[in-house]
């Protein structure tokens, strides 16, 4: 199976398949990449490059202690994107992914054209904590 390590030593999971513009799939919690597989399979199929990752502690990947967080959750995707240099990317994410994919735009995706598009779907906001920061707590 093929698995990528991040900087911090830990073994994430990956699919990858077909070839074309890469589109990059983030599940939601608690699923897996396996959540991604008609859609997988139909972006092959229409002549893009899908890839999909299972977040640490999600499917296949190794399961932590901690980094269960939405930077340390980037920080993992982009070990992915580097390692398997995807460049022109779209993408897409749902839930915790959309969440997870906006964030990694934002903190990455101006880094040597990665992320062309982001989509997501039911995504969580980034943060719903109240603080000074965020007063609302929304």
């Amino acid at each position: 199976m093929p698995y990528v390590t991040t900087p911090d030593g830990v073994q994430i999971y990956y699919t990858d398949q077909g070839s074309g513009q890469p589109v990059l799939f983030s599940h939601g919690w608690p699923l897996s990449s396996d959540a991604w597989s008609v859609e997988i399979k139909k972006f092959a199929d229409a002549g893009y490059r899908t890839v999909a990752h299972d977040r640490r502690g999600h499917g296949r990947s190794e399961r932590t202690y901690s980094g269960n967080d939405m930077d340390t959750y980037c920080r993992d995707l982009n070990a992915v994107v580097e390692a398997l240099d995807l460049r022109d990317i779209i993408v897409i994410g749902h839930s915790t992914g959309g969440g997870e994919a906006v964030r990694y735009a934002a903190q990455y995706g101006q880094v040597q054209g990665r992320v062309a598009k982001v989509v997501t779907a039911g995504a969580v906001p980034p943060i719903m904590v109240k603080s000074e920061s965020n007063p609302d707590g929304l």
